[in-house]
Protein backbone atom coordinates (compact mmCIF):
# COMPACT_ATOMS: atom_id res chain seq x y z
CA UNK A 1 0.00 0.00 0.00
CA UNK A 2 3.12 2.19 0.46
CA UNK A 3 1.43 3.76 3.31
CA UNK A 4 -1.79 4.83 0.82
CA UNK A 5 -4.50 3.04 -0.59
CA UNK A 6 -5.53 4.15 -4.37
CA UNK A 7 -8.55 3.69 -5.65
CA UNK A 8 -9.74 3.77 -9.38
CA UNK A 9 -12.42 6.51 -9.44
CA UNK A 10 -15.35 4.38 -11.11
CA UNK A 11 -17.90 7.20 -11.49
CA UNK A 12 -14.98 8.99 -14.09
CA UNK A 13 -14.83 5.75 -15.97
CA UNK A 14 -14.54 5.40 -19.23
CA UNK A 15 -14.04 8.88 -19.48
CA UNK A 16 -11.27 9.36 -17.43
CA UNK A 17 -8.99 7.29 -15.81
CA UNK A 18 -8.12 8.43 -12.26
CA UNK A 19 -6.93 7.31 -9.15
CA UNK A 20 -8.05 8.40 -5.64
CA UNK A 21 -5.38 8.37 -2.40
CA UNK A 22 -7.17 7.39 0.93
CA UNK A 23 -4.92 8.13 3.55
CA UNK A 24 -7.07 7.57 6.47
CA UNK A 25 -10.20 5.19 7.07
CA UNK A 26 -13.00 7.76 7.15
CA UNK A 27 -11.70 8.40 3.33
CA UNK A 28 -11.93 5.02 2.95
CA UNK A 29 -15.37 5.10 3.83
CA UNK A 30 -16.44 7.99 1.96
CA UNK A 31 -14.86 6.34 -1.19
CA UNK A 32 -17.09 2.98 -0.75
CA UNK A 33 -20.65 5.47 0.06
CA UNK A 34 -19.61 7.92 -2.43
CA UNK A 35 -19.22 4.94 -5.31
CA UNK A 36 -15.63 5.65 -5.81
CA UNK A 37 -15.01 1.84 -5.40
CA UNK A 38 -18.67 -0.46 -5.83
CA UNK A 39 -19.48 -4.34 -6.35
CA UNK A 40 -19.21 -6.59 -3.05
CA UNK A 41 -16.36 -7.78 -3.02
CA UNK A 42 -14.47 -4.99 -3.96
CA UNK A 43 -15.90 -3.10 -1.23
CA UNK A 44 -15.09 -5.99 1.39
CA UNK A 45 -11.52 -5.87 -0.10
CA UNK A 46 -11.56 -2.08 0.16
CA UNK A 47 -12.69 -1.87 3.89
CA UNK A 48 -9.87 -4.91 4.86
CA UNK A 49 -7.09 -2.15 3.52
CA UNK A 50 -9.04 0.62 5.04
CA UNK A 51 -9.21 -1.28 8.76
CA UNK A 52 -4.96 -1.26 7.76
CA UNK A 53 -5.07 2.71 8.22
CA UNK A 54 -7.30 3.21 10.71
CA UNK A 55 -4.53 0.95 13.13
CA UNK A 56 -1.86 3.00 11.56
CA UNK A 57 -3.83 6.12 12.33
CA UNK A 58 -4.86 4.83 16.14
CA UNK A 59 -1.40 3.34 16.97
CA UNK A 60 0.46 5.88 15.85
CA UNK A 61 -1.50 8.67 18.20
CA UNK A 62 -2.19 5.69 21.11
CA UNK A 63 -0.30 2.77 21.14
CA UNK A 64 -1.67 1.93 25.00
CA UNK A 65 -5.21 1.92 23.69
CA UNK A 66 -5.28 1.93 20.12
CA UNK A 67 -7.67 -1.32 19.41
CA UNK A 68 -10.79 0.50 20.97
CA UNK A 69 -10.97 3.16 19.07
CA UNK A 70 -9.96 1.07 15.70
CA UNK A 71 -13.15 -1.19 16.66
CA UNK A 72 -14.85 1.97 16.90
CA UNK A 73 -13.41 2.77 13.20
CA UNK A 74 -14.90 -1.07 12.26
CA UNK A 75 -18.27 -0.18 13.70
CA UNK A 76 -17.86 3.15 11.03
CA UNK A 77 -16.68 1.76 8.49
CA UNK A 78 -19.25 -0.39 8.06
CA UNK A 79 -22.05 1.70 8.01
CA UNK A 80 -20.91 2.84 4.60
CA UNK A 81 -23.84 0.83 2.62
CA UNK A 82 -25.57 -1.78 4.34
CA UNK A 83 -26.47 -3.88 1.58
CA UNK A 84 -23.19 -6.02 0.09
CA UNK A 85 -22.87 -8.22 3.44
CA UNK A 86 -18.86 -8.56 1.79
CA UNK A 87 -18.51 -5.12 3.71
CA UNK A 88 -19.64 -6.58 7.11
CA UNK A 89 -17.64 -10.16 6.84
CA UNK A 90 -14.54 -8.41 5.55
CA UNK A 91 -14.67 -6.04 8.47
CA UNK A 92 -16.12 -9.17 10.87
CA UNK A 93 -12.56 -10.97 9.95
CA UNK A 94 -9.83 -8.13 10.05
CA UNK A 95 -11.08 -7.09 13.74
CA UNK A 96 -11.06 -11.13 15.07
CA UNK A 97 -7.35 -10.23 14.57
CA UNK A 98 -7.14 -7.68 16.84
CA UNK A 99 -6.74 -8.85 20.17
CA UNK A 100 -3.78 -11.18 19.99
CA UNK A 101 -1.41 -8.16 18.09
CA UNK A 102 1.23 -6.67 20.72
CA UNK A 103 3.51 -3.68 18.81
CA UNK A 104 2.59 -1.58 15.68
CA UNK A 105 -0.47 -3.69 14.35
CA UNK A 106 0.32 -2.54 10.62
CA UNK A 107 2.26 -4.99 9.53
CA UNK A 108 0.27 -7.94 10.68
CA UNK A 109 -3.25 -6.38 9.66
CA UNK A 110 -1.40 -5.55 5.74
CA UNK A 111 -0.87 -9.16 5.22
CA UNK A 112 -4.36 -10.11 6.20
CA UNK A 113 -5.82 -7.50 3.84
CA UNK A 114 -3.97 -8.95 1.09
CA UNK A 115 -4.48 -12.16 1.78
CA UNK A 116 -8.02 -11.08 1.73
CA UNK A 117 -7.35 -9.71 -1.87
CA UNK A 118 -5.66 -12.55 -3.17
CA UNK A 119 -8.46 -15.18 -1.90
CA UNK A 120 -11.09 -12.89 -3.92
CA UNK A 121 -8.86 -13.27 -6.99
CA UNK A 122 -8.37 -16.46 -6.32
CA UNK A 123 -12.29 -17.41 -5.71
CA UNK A 124 -13.01 -15.44 -9.16
CA UNK A 125 -10.95 -17.74 -11.38
CA UNK A 126 -12.43 -20.93 -9.71
CA UNK A 127 -16.18 -19.26 -10.17
CA UNK A 128 -14.80 -18.40 -13.84
CA UNK A 129 -14.35 -22.41 -14.59
CA UNK A 130 -16.98 -23.85 -12.98
CA UNK A 131 -19.63 -21.36 -14.34
CA UNK A 132 -18.32 -21.53 -17.75
CA UNK A 133 -18.87 -25.81 -17.71
CA UNK A 134 -23.07 -24.99 -17.00
CA UNK A 135 -22.89 -23.74 -20.67
CA UNK A 136 -23.15 -25.97 -23.36
CA UNK A 137 -23.19 -24.84 -27.37
CA UNK A 138 -22.42 -21.74 -27.97
CA UNK A 139 -24.29 -19.22 -27.29
CA UNK A 140 -25.32 -15.38 -26.45
CA UNK A 141 -25.45 -14.19 -22.79
CA UNK A 142 -27.00 -11.26 -20.61
CA UNK A 143 -25.48 -9.49 -17.76
CA UNK A 144 -26.54 -6.72 -15.44
CA UNK A 145 -24.91 -4.05 -13.82
CA UNK A 146 -21.28 -4.61 -12.91
CA UNK A 147 -19.36 -7.77 -11.58
CA UNK A 148 -16.16 -7.72 -13.02
CA UNK A 149 -12.64 -6.99 -11.97
CA UNK A 150 -13.67 -3.57 -11.35
CA UNK A 151 -16.00 -4.84 -8.91
CA UNK A 152 -13.74 -7.67 -7.14
CA UNK A 153 -10.64 -8.26 -6.22
CA UNK A 154 -9.57 -8.78 -9.60
CA UNK A 155 -10.88 -10.53 -12.81
CA UNK A 156 -14.28 -10.91 -12.01
CA UNK A 157 -17.57 -13.36 -10.80
CA UNK A 158 -20.18 -12.50 -13.74
CA UNK A 159 -17.58 -11.23 -15.80
CA UNK A 160 -15.62 -14.45 -14.44
CA UNK A 161 -17.43 -16.14 -15.97
CA UNK A 162 -17.96 -14.51 -19.41
CA UNK A 163 -14.47 -14.41 -19.89
CA UNK A 164 -13.83 -17.86 -19.56
CA UNK A 165 -16.57 -18.93 -21.43
CA UNK A 166 -15.40 -16.56 -24.07
CA UNK A 167 -12.20 -18.12 -24.27
CA UNK A 168 -13.70 -21.63 -24.24
CA UNK A 169 -15.44 -20.81 -27.21
CA UNK A 170 -18.54 -21.25 -25.71
CA UNK A 171 -20.10 -17.71 -25.54
CA UNK A 172 -20.44 -15.70 -29.11
CA UNK A 173 -21.61 -12.46 -28.16
CA UNK A 174 -22.00 -10.50 -24.41
CA UNK A 175 -25.23 -8.18 -24.43
CA UNK A 176 -24.78 -5.68 -21.27
CA UNK A 177 -27.70 -3.97 -19.84
CA UNK A 178 -26.99 -0.17 -19.85
CA UNK A 179 -28.20 -0.45 -15.73
CA UNK A 180 -29.77 2.92 -14.86
CA UNK A 181 -29.17 5.22 -12.41
CA UNK A 182 -25.59 4.92 -12.32
CA UNK A 183 -24.51 3.01 -16.03
CA UNK A 184 -22.52 0.67 -14.33
CA UNK A 185 -23.48 -1.49 -17.74
CA UNK A 186 -22.51 1.10 -20.22
CA UNK A 187 -19.62 2.75 -18.29
CA UNK A 188 -17.55 0.13 -16.61
CA UNK A 189 -19.13 -3.45 -17.95
CA UNK A 190 -18.97 -2.69 -21.96
CA UNK A 191 -15.61 -0.82 -21.08
CA UNK A 192 -13.97 -3.83 -19.18
CA UNK A 193 -15.16 -6.18 -22.18
CA UNK A 194 -13.76 -4.35 -24.68
CA UNK A 195 -10.66 -4.27 -22.84
CA UNK A 196 -10.59 -8.02 -23.12
CA UNK A 197 -11.85 -7.99 -26.80
CA UNK A 198 -14.75 -9.88 -26.01
CA UNK A 199 -17.41 -8.75 -28.15
CA UNK A 200 -20.81 -6.19 -26.07
CA UNK A 201 -23.26 -5.24 -27.07
CA UNK A 202 -24.93 -2.50 -24.84
CA UNK A 203 -28.44 -2.36 -24.06
CA UNK A 204 -31.18 -0.13 -22.79
CA UNK A 205 -32.29 -1.91 -19.62
CA UNK A 206 -36.27 -2.20 -21.00
CA UNK A 207 -34.61 -4.02 -24.17
CA UNK A 208 -33.68 -7.54 -22.44
CA UNK A 209 -37.00 -8.86 -22.57
CA UNK A 210 -37.58 -8.38 -26.06
CA UNK A 211 -33.87 -10.01 -26.26
CA UNK A 212 -35.14 -12.77 -24.94
CA UNK A 213 -37.83 -13.41 -26.85
CA UNK A 214 -36.02 -13.44 -30.14
CA UNK A 215 -37.01 -17.04 -31.79
CA UNK A 216 -35.70 -18.92 -35.19
CA UNK A 217 -34.96 -16.79 -37.66
CA UNK A 218 -34.49 -13.85 -35.82
CA UNK A 219 -30.30 -14.29 -36.11
CA UNK A 220 -27.78 -16.42 -35.30
CA UNK A 221 -28.51 -19.31 -33.39
CA UNK A 222 -24.95 -18.59 -31.25
CA UNK A 223 -26.66 -14.73 -30.97
CA UNK A 224 -29.56 -16.44 -28.77
CA UNK A 225 -29.19 -15.41 -25.29
CA UNK A 226 -28.82 -19.22 -23.42
CA UNK A 227 -28.17 -17.42 -19.95
CA UNK A 228 -28.50 -14.46 -17.83
CA UNK A 229 -25.12 -14.08 -15.55
CA UNK A 230 -25.37 -11.75 -12.87
CA UNK A 231 -23.24 -11.23 -9.35
CA UNK A 232 -24.61 -10.37 -5.68
CA UNK A 233 -24.47 -8.45 -3.15
CA UNK A 234 -26.10 -10.62 -0.61
CA UNK A 235 -27.69 -14.30 -0.93
CA UNK A 236 -30.10 -14.82 2.17
CA UNK A 237 -29.97 -18.76 3.67
CA UNK A 238 -32.75 -19.98 1.37
CA UNK A 239 -31.20 -18.81 -1.74
CA UNK A 240 -32.85 -15.56 -1.93
CA UNK A 241 -30.25 -13.19 -3.96
CA UNK A 242 -29.90 -9.00 -3.40
CA UNK A 243 -28.46 -7.73 -6.68
CA UNK A 244 -28.27 -4.39 -8.50
CA UNK A 245 -31.90 -3.43 -9.16
CA UNK A 246 -33.20 -4.50 -12.20
CA UNK A 247 -31.91 -8.21 -11.53
CA UNK A 248 -35.38 -10.00 -10.40
CA UNK A 249 -37.14 -8.09 -13.59
CA UNK A 250 -34.46 -10.20 -15.49
CA UNK A 251 -34.81 -13.17 -13.69
CA UNK A 252 -38.79 -13.42 -14.24
CA UNK A 253 -38.69 -12.55 -17.74
CA UNK A 254 -35.40 -15.04 -18.44
CA UNK A 255 -37.84 -17.84 -16.76
CA UNK A 256 -40.75 -16.87 -19.15
CA UNK A 257 -38.49 -16.85 -22.00
CA UNK A 258 -36.86 -19.99 -21.13
CA UNK A 259 -33.77 -18.58 -20.73
CA UNK A 260 -31.44 -20.22 -17.51
CA UNK A 261 -30.34 -17.71 -14.97
CA UNK A 262 -26.76 -18.00 -13.20
CA UNK A 263 -25.83 -15.95 -10.33
CA UNK A 264 -22.16 -16.44 -9.92
CA UNK A 265 -21.09 -14.94 -5.96
CA UNK A 266 -17.90 -16.36 -3.34
CA UNK A 267 -19.11 -17.97 -0.42
CA UNK A 268 -18.46 -14.68 1.62
CA UNK A 269 -21.50 -13.31 -0.26
CA UNK A 270 -23.58 -15.88 1.49
CA UNK A 271 -25.54 -14.39 5.10
CA UNK A 272 -26.29 -17.69 6.68
CA UNK A 273 -28.06 -15.34 9.45
CA UNK A 274 -30.65 -13.88 6.73
CA UNK A 275 -33.07 -16.74 6.43
CA UNK A 276 -35.17 -15.14 3.33
CA UNK A 277 -34.84 -12.30 1.26
CA UNK A 278 -37.44 -10.15 2.78
CA UNK A 279 -34.82 -9.57 5.47
CA UNK A 280 -31.91 -8.61 3.32
CA UNK A 281 -31.72 -4.41 3.89
CA UNK A 282 -32.20 -2.55 0.69
CA UNK A 283 -30.28 0.42 0.23
CA UNK A 284 -32.10 3.64 -1.03
CA UNK A 285 -29.92 5.93 -2.14
CA UNK A 286 -30.61 9.71 -3.37
CA UNK A 287 -33.65 11.37 -5.51
CA UNK A 288 -30.69 13.07 -7.47
CA UNK A 289 -29.35 10.26 -9.14
CA UNK A 290 -32.62 9.22 -10.92
CA UNK A 291 -33.75 13.05 -11.52
CA UNK A 292 -30.56 13.87 -13.03
CA UNK A 293 -27.59 12.10 -15.64
CA UNK A 294 -24.32 13.74 -14.52
CA UNK A 295 -24.77 17.21 -14.11
CA UNK A 296 -27.66 17.46 -16.17
CA UNK A 297 -30.92 17.57 -14.89
CA UNK A 298 -33.32 15.02 -16.95
CA UNK A 299 -36.79 15.48 -14.77
CA UNK A 300 -38.87 19.07 -14.12
CA UNK A 301 -38.20 20.66 -11.20
CA UNK A 302 -39.83 19.67 -8.29
CA UNK A 303 -40.67 16.45 -9.08
CA UNK A 304 -39.65 13.37 -6.73
CA UNK A 305 -38.15 10.00 -7.30
CA UNK A 306 -37.62 6.39 -5.64
CA UNK A 307 -34.22 5.71 -5.89
CA UNK A 308 -33.93 1.90 -4.35
CA UNK A 309 -30.62 0.28 -6.23
CA UNK A 310 -30.84 -3.22 -5.01
CA UNK A 311 -33.45 -5.94 -5.49
CA UNK A 312 -34.03 -9.23 -4.78
CA UNK A 313 -34.74 -12.46 -6.43
CA UNK A 314 -36.08 -15.42 -5.62
CA UNK A 315 -34.28 -18.50 -5.13
CA UNK A 316 -36.93 -20.60 -7.46
CA UNK A 317 -36.08 -17.86 -10.29
CA UNK A 318 -32.74 -19.25 -10.15
CA UNK A 319 -30.95 -22.21 -11.98
CA UNK A 320 -27.43 -22.00 -10.89
CA UNK A 321 -25.66 -19.73 -8.05
CA UNK A 322 -21.89 -20.27 -8.76
CA UNK A 323 -19.18 -20.01 -5.66
CA UNK A 324 -15.72 -20.77 -5.28
CA UNK A 325 -16.53 -23.86 -3.80
CA UNK A 326 -18.71 -25.44 -5.70
CA UNK A 327 -21.99 -25.21 -8.02
CA UNK A 328 -25.78 -24.94 -6.14
CA UNK A 329 -28.38 -25.66 -8.96
CA UNK A 330 -32.16 -24.72 -8.25
CA UNK A 331 -31.06 -23.36 -4.41
CA UNK A 332 -32.65 -24.04 -1.80
CA UNK A 333 -32.13 -23.39 1.94
CA UNK A 334 -30.83 -27.08 2.49
CA UNK A 335 -28.67 -26.82 -0.28
CA UNK A 336 -27.37 -23.62 1.12
CA UNK A 337 -26.93 -25.24 4.28
CA UNK A 338 -24.43 -28.17 2.83
CA UNK A 339 -22.26 -26.12 1.26
CA UNK A 340 -21.76 -23.68 4.06
CA UNK A 341 -21.18 -26.85 6.27
CA UNK A 342 -18.45 -27.50 3.51
CA UNK A 343 -16.70 -24.05 3.53
CA UNK A 344 -16.29 -24.22 7.64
Amino acid sequence: MDGTLQLLDQRLLPIRLETLICTTVEEVREAIGNMVVRGAPAIGVTAAYGVVLAARERYRADPASWKESVREDIARLGTARPTAINLAWALERMSSLLAPIEGDPESALLDAAKTIHQEDIAANLEMGRLGASLIEGKCAVLTHCNAGALATGGYGTALGVIRRGFSEGKIHVVYADETRPWLQGARLTAWELMQDDIPVRLIADSVAAQLMARGPGEGKAEEKVGWVIVGADRIAANGDVANKIGTYSLAVNARYHGVRFMVAAPTSTIDSKVPNGRDIPIEVRPEWEVLSLGDYEIAPEGATAWNPVFDVTPAELIDAIVTEKGVIERPNKEKIARLMAKTG
